[in-house]
C-alpha cells in the first residue's frame, strides 16, 4: 500500500471514530438530559415513527437503485432513472383509478417504466447513442409527459386520490420498542428486503449474473465465450425499468396521488438511487443501506421541521440529507466502476 493510500485510510478511520465518539456523546447526553436539545433529539431518533418512516422513504430509493445496478454492471449507465420513477408514479395512480385495482396500478407503473426503459435501451445498445445524453432524456420526456398526461385527465398536473395499500401488522412484534416498525409496513417494504436479496443472489450466484458481471468489465470475453453481449444489455436494461417501475408505483400508492408540480413528487430520488448505489459499491446490500441512511436523515429532518426541535430555520433543516450524504461520499466513497460502462460494444469489435 502506497503511503499516500495508507494515510488516506488512515485519515478516514479518524473520521469515522470522530463521528462514532459524537454519537455516543449524544447518546450520552441525551440519556443524563432527556429535557435538553440531546436528549430529544436521541427521542427522535431511537422513535420507532422514525423507522416506520425511513423504511417508507427507502422504498422508491432502493428499487431505483437495485435497477441502476443492473443496468450499469451490464455496461449501461442509466441516469435516466429519475425519469422512470415518474412515468411509473403517474401510470400506478392512474391504472388504480381505472381499474379500483392497486395491485393493477403497480403492474401499470412496471409497464410503463420498462417500456420507457425499452425505448432507452434502444437508443442506447442499438443506435450507440451517448448514455449520459440519453439518460437525461429519459428523465425529461417524463418530466413533461406524466404532468400533461395529469393535465389531459384530471385537469391538473395533480391527479385526484385513489385507495392505498395498507399495512401489513404482526400482533405482538408491532409493539417492540422501535423495531417493531419492521412488523408494522406496507407490503412495498417488505418486498423491497426480498429484490435486494433476490438482487444480491442473481447477480453473484448465478449464471446470467455472471453475464451481467462480464458484460460490464469485459464484454469481449464474454462474447468469445459465445453469449450475445447486446442481448444481456438489453436484459439488464429492462431490468432496472422493472424494478424502478415498481419503486416508482409504490411512491404514488403509497400516498394515494401523484403530483406533478415542479420536479414531481419524485423529487430527486432516482438520483439519489444513484449516488445509493455508487456508494454502495454495486453491492445491492450496500445499496440499501446507503438508501437508508439518506431516508434516515430525510425522516429526521422531517421531524426535526415538525417539532422545531431547534432554533433553526427551516430551509437549513431540509438540507441536512443532502449535506450528509456528500460529507459521506467524500471522505468513505471509493467505488470502482465496471472497466467498460458506458462503452459500446458490438459483436465482432476489438
Amino acid at each position: 500500500m502506497s503511503s499516500d493510500s495508507f494515510g488516506d485510510l488512515s485519515w478516514r478511520r479518524v473520521v469515522g471514530g470522530a463521528a462514532v465518539l459524537g454519537l455516543a456523546v449524544l447518546a450520552v447526553a441525551g440519556v443524563v438530559a432527556p429535557e435538553s436539545d440531546a436528549g430529544r433529539l436521541l427521542d427522535i431518533l431511537t422513535a420507532q415513527t422514525t423507522l416506520a418512516a425511513t423504511l417508507r422513504l427507502s422504498v422508491p430509493i432502493a428499487f431505483a437503485a437495485l435497477g441502476g445496478i443492473f443496468a450499469e454492471k451490464s455496461g449501461v449507465i442509466n441516469i435516466g432513472l429519475e425519469g422512470l420513477l415518474i412515468i411509473a408514479a403517474f401510470t400506478g395512480v392512474y391504472l388504480t383509478d381505472v381499474t379500483g385495482s392497486v395491485w393493477m396500478g403497480v403492474l401499470g407503473g412496471v409497464v410503463a417504466s420498462t417500456v420507457l426503459a425499452a425505448l432507452f435501451a434502444v437508443v442506447c445498445i442499438e443506435f450507440r447513442a451517448d448514455q449520459v445524453i440519453a439518460g437525461l432524456a429519459v428523465w425529461l420526456i417524463a418530466l413533461g409527459l406524466a404532468p400533461f398526461a395529469s393535465q389531459v385527465v384530471y385537469g391538473g398536473p395533480n391527479t385526484t386520490s385513489v385507495e392505498t395499500v395498507g399495512t401489513l401488522t404482526i400482533p405482538l412484534l408491532s409493539r417492540i420498542p422501535f423495531f417493531g416498525a419492521l412488523f408494522d409496513a406496507t407490503p412495498f417494504v417488505y418486498l423491497m428486503f426480498v429484490a435486494v436479496a433476490l438482487s444480491w443472489y442473481t447477480i453473484n450466484r448465478t449464471t446470467f449474473g455472471r453475464w451481467v458481471r462480464a458484460s460490464g468489465e469485459n464484454p469481449k470475453a464474454l462474447d468469445t465465450a459465445g453469449v450475445d453481449v447486446q442481448r444481456v444489455r438489453y436484459a439488464a436494461v429492462l431490468l432496472s425499468g422493472v424494478l424502478a417501475g415498481v419503486g416508482g408505483a409504490a411512491l404514488s400508492l403509497s400516498l394515494g396521488q401523484f403530483t406533478g408540480n415542479g420536479a414531481t413528487m419524485v423529487n430527486g430520488k432516482g438520483f439519489i438511487a444513484i449516488v445509493a448505489y455508487l456508494f454502495g459499491n454495486y453491492n445491492p446490500v450496500g445499496a440499501l443501506l446507503s438508501t437508508m441512511l439518506f431516508a434516515g436523515l430525510d425522516a429526521l429532518q422531517l421531524t426535526l421541521q415538525a417539532r422545531d426541535v431547534f432554533a433553526v430555520p427551516k430551509p437549513l433543516v431540509r438540507t441536512i440529507p443532502y449535506v450528509t450524504v456528500i460529507v459521506v461520499l467524500a471522505l468513505f466513497g471509493r467505488t470502482r466502476t465496471p472497466e467498460a460502462a458506458g462503452d459500446h460494444y458490438e459483436s465482432g469489435d476489438d
